[in-house]
């Protein structure tokens, strides 16, 4: 199929009003039975048969059954679809009542580009646990803003190979209350990785509580200036990132802090940052750790690096929306509400 932008960017998919971005009271999802039918979706860009098969092996292996989407495996250009059809997939899934939780397959780009073509009255009405990470950030935090619904920034069928990610996600997803400890994996695990990446450092002390949002930086920065641009007012904030170079880091970060609500934060949790420091050795500008000490240390706000999420095989599923604790010295988020309907 030949790959155009033609009349992609005016058309809609659903005939709705759109809902200003206003605080809604938090949906929470119903939690999904043991058993549960699972939709399996490519909401970006598009994906191997050789991940959709190990999805669809690990997600069968822990327990669930595994309803692939319509366009699942398609090719279009890098996206797995065209616009209308990726956005229709997981509206799809959203309104089949034998779902109980839809997983994205991975990620990529292309989220941002569905997000006006979602119909979000008919997603508060049959709320569901959407779970992914990466380029999937847009979709948690337009659904959280748009509807109030929890979602959950954890590992995308392809990266569950970890028994670590399996028990982290199954663990949360059997909590029924709060006082859910969101603690990183153990160090004697991960004692291989000799790369500073992995270092979990403290770089403000302390503790703050509020909803978590965020994701992706890429993305968090992305929906500056648009109807679902994050207020980070009392939050606790989720940031990872992969492949961009400290000095591209800086550019995000200085542009967050350039935005009315970043420094009103209540805590900043910085997950693992794959490729983005200086090579070993290197003495051509600063380090990461040195950017995100310049950037954030001067905020006072509580500030850890080195949490297990983001693009780590060691990835922990963190309930986007949901009340938390956060305690920046321990590294440790705490559930301080049922996440659950």
């Amino acid at each position: 199929m030949a790959f155009s932008l033609t009349g992609l960017w005016s058309s809609t998919l659903f005939s709705q009003t759109k809902i200003p971005a206003v605080n809604f009271p938090v949906i929470k999802p119903k939690k999904p039975s043991n058993g549960a039918r699972i939709a399996l979706i490519a909401p970006a860009f598009n994906t191997s048969s050789e991940k959709i098969e190990r999805a669809v092996r690990d997600l069968t292996e822990m327990g669930f059954q595994v309803v692939p989407g319509k366009y699942l495996g398609d090719r279009y250009g890098y996206f797995s679809q065209t616009d209308e059809l990726r956005a229709q997939d997981l509206m799809n899934a959203f309104k089949d009542k034998t779902i109980e939780a839809i997983v994205c397959v991975r990620g990529g780009y292309g989220t941002t580009r569905i997000l006006d073509l979602l119909d979000y009255p008919t997603i508060a009405k049959n709320p569901k646990p959407l779970i992914g990470f990466s380029d999937i950030t847009a979709l948690l935090q337009a659904i959280h803003i748009k509807t109030g619904l929890i979602g959950f920034h954890g590992p995308v069928g392809s990266a569950l190979d970890k028994s670590y990610s399996r028990a982290m996600w199954l663990n949360l997803w059997r909590h029924s209350g709060p006082g859910f400890m969101m603690d990183s994996v153990d160090q004697d695990e991960i004692k291989d990785q000799k790369s500073n990446e992995y270092q979990r450092v403290t770089i403000t002390p302390g503790r703050g509580r509020g909803k978590l949002v965020g994701g992706s930086l890429t993305l968090i920065t992305s929906l500056i200036g648009t109807e679902y641009e994050i207020d980070f007012t009392d939050k606790i904030v989720l940031i990872e990132e992969v492949g961009e170079k400290p000095y591209r880091v800086d550019r995000m970060l200085t542009q967050l802090l350039m935005t009315e609500t970043f420094r009103k934060a209540q805590g900043f949790a910085l997950g693992v940052w794959i490729d983005c420091d200086q090579p070993a050795g290197s003495n051509d500008g600063f380090s990461l750790l040195a950017v995100l000490k310049d950037r954030l240390q001067p905020t006072g706000i509580p500030c850890c690096y080195g949490m297990s999420f983001g693009h780590t095989p060691w990835n922990m599923t963190l309930p986007i929306g949901a009340e938390v604790t956060f305690d920046a010295l321990k590294g440790q988020l705490l559930l301080e509400v049922s996440i659950w309907s």
